[in-house]
């Protein structure tokens, strides 16, 4: 088997920590534009493009979404704003171990990749403050591509920002269902499981993965099992 390229990781949830602030953007902004969801099933959407998230709920309850682009439209930017604030107020924690995870992938020569459901705007927030843009050969937004996961076209575009022609170099990691669906979708050679987000592991078990750890410093001895 060829060796481990490339490992692309979801962002809220896999390596900062996730205290519900996507959830409780959505619950708010939804809410404020005439939008009912319940939060259990805003949780089970947590990983998708968060445009068209909103795109489906709008069509769930008021029809073909060509008509009601407006309230799409300002109902996203509600959400992009209370996230936003909500990041700047409660602060951006990286997931422990996650910095070591990186710089331990690195030394091995694997380039590192992020996909997130985030616009660009909020994915350079969350890098920038982190100081981390040094780590990613390549940071890919849903808004990069025509649609989000579970479509793999996110991780395939990290592929080609990085350099990798082959899913089997590849590692996919994420703290949702649809990460893990967006990497089996992709073919890769590993999709990863952490549980570290708001999705327990008898809910990730359900879906198809090759592994599920703790969080994502364990994550260097599961590319070390896939390599050899």
């Amino acid at each position: 088997m060829p060796k481990i390229s490339l490992v692309v990781f979801d962002i809220a949830g896999t390596i900062i920590e996730d205290h519900g602030e996507v959830v409780e953007a959505f619950r708010i902004a939804l809410r404020d534009n005439g939008i009912n969801v319940p939060d259990e099933v805003l949780v089970e959407r947590k990983g998708a493009s968060k445009r068209e998230v909103i795109r489906h709920f709008i069509e769930e309850q008021f029809g073909p979404i060509a008509e009601h682009m407006a309230q799409a439209d300002r109902t996203y930017a509600s959400f992009q704003r209370l996230l936003r604030n909500l990041y700047t107020e409660k602060g951006i924690k990286p997931i422990a171990g996650a910095v070591e995870t990186f710089e331990a992938l690195r030394k091995r020569g694997i380039k590192l990749a992020t996909t997130t459901g985030f616009d660009r705007e909020v994915s350079n927030l969350i890098l920038k403050g982190l100081e981390w843009r040094q780590y990613f050969a390549a940071s890919v937004s849903s808004t990069d591509v025509l649609h989000g996961r579970p479509a793999p076209y996110m991780i395939f575009r990290a592929m080609e920002l990085a350099g990798v022609e082959s899913v089997a170099e590849v590692v996919n990691v994420g703290d949702t269902p649809l990460d893990l669906q967006a990497g089996t979708n992709a073919g890769v050679r590993g999709v990863v499981g952490v549980l570290t987000g708001m999705h327990a592991r008898e809910r990730l078990m359900g879906e198809p993965h090759t592994h599920l750890i703790a969080n994502v410093a364990e994550l260097p001895q599961v590319v070390s099992e896939l390599s050899a």
